[in-house]
């Protein structure tokens, strides 16, 4: 019983670290990642993601002299992922070359938008795809690579958030013609 108790005391003990080391060092690496990200927010976002990996690998990280360094690398790999990544979106998009005409959304569009906006994210696709484009469940199923069973399950969530939004705004309503 005594070595379960202090089992616990050092997983505790070694939580409390963690939170320390972040606590001390979380401002200072983002000031140095907003250097190379040119974004507070991006540099935010990629501290936390490093400091998220860290921390499954804090056993090991903490035995290092400078912990903090093995997070700046990861922190400052991730913020070039990301350079990268938008450097080649961008490239993509100017070889596509300039759009001729802008696309119009009707107001139907954007108040199917509106209406999709009142529903779990990883439920929307579902209400989309089956109560608006009129596809049957096996065909949702495959299209998202989900069991049957999960599209239905997400259906029904769907359509009960929407009719409790529906509840409040009366005059909302999901077009279901198949053309949004």
């Amino acid at each position: 019983m005594q070595n379960e108790s202090s089992g616990d005391r050092g997983q505790q003990t070694g939580h409390l670290d963690f939170e320390e080391f972040y606590q001390s060092a979380y401002a200072r690496l983002v000031g140095q990642l907003f250097s190379v990200t040119g974004s507070l927010e991006q540099a935010e976002d990629v501290v936390q993601e490093a400091f998220v990996r860290a921390l499954g690998r804090w056993p090991r990280i903490q035995t290092y002299d400078v912990p903090e360094l093995w997070v700046r690398r990861v922190a400052i790999n991730l913020a070039v992922s990301e350079i990268r990544r938008l450097r080649r979106r961008a490239a993509a998009l100017l070889r596509l070359g300039a759009q001729t005409s802008q696309v119009q959304l009707s107001p139907k569009t954007v108040h199917l938008a509106e209406m999709l906006g009142q529903v779990p994210v990883n439920q929307r696709p579902v209400l989309l795809l089956h109560d608006v484009l009129d596809l049957p469940i096996d065909q949702i199923a495959e299209q998202l690579g989900l069991p049957s069973s999960t599209v239905r399950g997400r259906l029904a969530r769907a359509r009960a958030s929407l009719a409790r939004h529906l509840a409040t705004d009366p005059e909302g309503a999901l077009p279901c013609d198949g053309r949004p």
